[in-house]
């Protein structure tokens, strides 16, 4: 397998592990010459804004009288910003964690705790591939290469 091989692979494996969606090929899409840098950027911001949300709840739901209605304005905005990168898991996680404060009692601090560890798990999944990719990217241009700009075939 050749690098380009090796690159596409990475590209694709993301999607078909389920870690990415379409939402991701079409933010891949939107990518051209005079925006090379379209998914960096967008990644940057999703993963700099995901991981104060992910703060913010674990600060909320670590406070001894916990403010739900603020908890609930943090999962709200983490599940909208999910789509912008395309990453499901996330934002089925943060559905799951709205089910259980729908169905649990507020006094159930370690249910929501282990949702939002499934939360971050899923995002730090979502970042370490993408990150992983971008840095393949990276290497590949400092030797020479070139990098597809575009969505990939699948």
């Amino acid at each position: 397998m050749n690098v380009g091989q090796m690159q596409l692979h990475y590209k694709n494996s993301p999607i078909t592990e389920g870690i990415l969606d379409s939402q991701y090929l079409q933010l891949l899409g939107l990518q051209d010459e005079s925006n090379p840098n379209l998914v960096v950027e967008v990644a940057s911001l999703f993963f700099t804004d995901a991981e104060q949300l992910l703060n913010d709840l674990s600060r909320e739901l670590t406070q001894q009288n916990v403010d739900f209605q603020r908890v609930d304005v943090h999962v709200d905005r983490l599940e909208g910003q999910s789509p912008s990168i395309g990453a499901p898991r996330l934002k089925n996680a943060c559905i799951a964690f709205r089910h259980f404060r729908n169905t649990c009692q507020e006094t159930n601090i370690p249910v929501y705790l282990r949702c939002l560890e499934n939360m971050r798990q899923e995002f730090l999944l979502v970042k370490s591939k993408l990150e992983t990719l971008f840095n393949l990217e990276q290497q590949i241009a400092a030797a020479g290469g070139t990098i597809p700009i575009g969505r990939p075939h699948l």
